[in-house]
């Protein structure tokens, strides 16, 4: 197993976003992350996912194309696969994933699985709402607050104002 890492970061609206790589790609985001607590971490603000998700932020970028290094349950690469697959400026329900991955009540264990996202933002698991059209939790960092920022973001096509 390899375990060398790289690590950057940028300053976005939502916070700061602490991005850790692999050889493999990229394997961990963190939303609001407080950067005092790591002195010892080397971090770079130029890595192609940070510019990526610069450029996501200022509305010019709308796919990523950039490797995940991800690992996770069947259920939750299943999930997570589905939400890659949410158009920019859209959003599903828990209930149309859970659908769709053949679980059709399963739209409780697909909550949960969003929730374990371990790359926010790069998969989309903050374009997955409530059935009643609540925006429920946001795990990927920054609450909801972060969660309406990013949907806003994109419903505006990356024009907030």
């Amino acid at each position: 197993m390899n375990n060398f890492y790289t690590f950057s970061y940028i300053n976005s609206p939502i916070g700061i976003i602490f991005i850790k790589s692999t050889p493999a790609g990229v394997c961990q985001i963190d939303i609001g992350y407080n950067l005092n607590k790591d002195i010892s971490i080397v971090c770079t603000k130029d890595s192609p996912v940070s510019i990526q998700l610069m450029e996501y932020f200022q509305g010019i970028r709308k796919n990523f194309n950039i490797k995940v290094d991800i690992k996770g349950t069947p259920f939750q690469m299943k999930v997570w696969k589905a939400l890659s697959s949410i158009p920019y400026g859209s959003t599903k329900t828990y209930k149309d994933i859970a659908i769709e991955i053949g679980s059709p009540k399963g739209y409780r264990a697909v909550a949960q699985a969003c929730s374990k996202n371990p790359v926010p933002i790069i998969i989309p698991c903050h374009r997955v709402v409530g059935s009643n059209g609540r925006l429920g939790g946001y795990s990927g960092g920054g609450g909801i607050k972060s969660k309406t920022y990013l949907l806003t973001l994109e419903k505006s096509g990356g024009q907030i104002v």
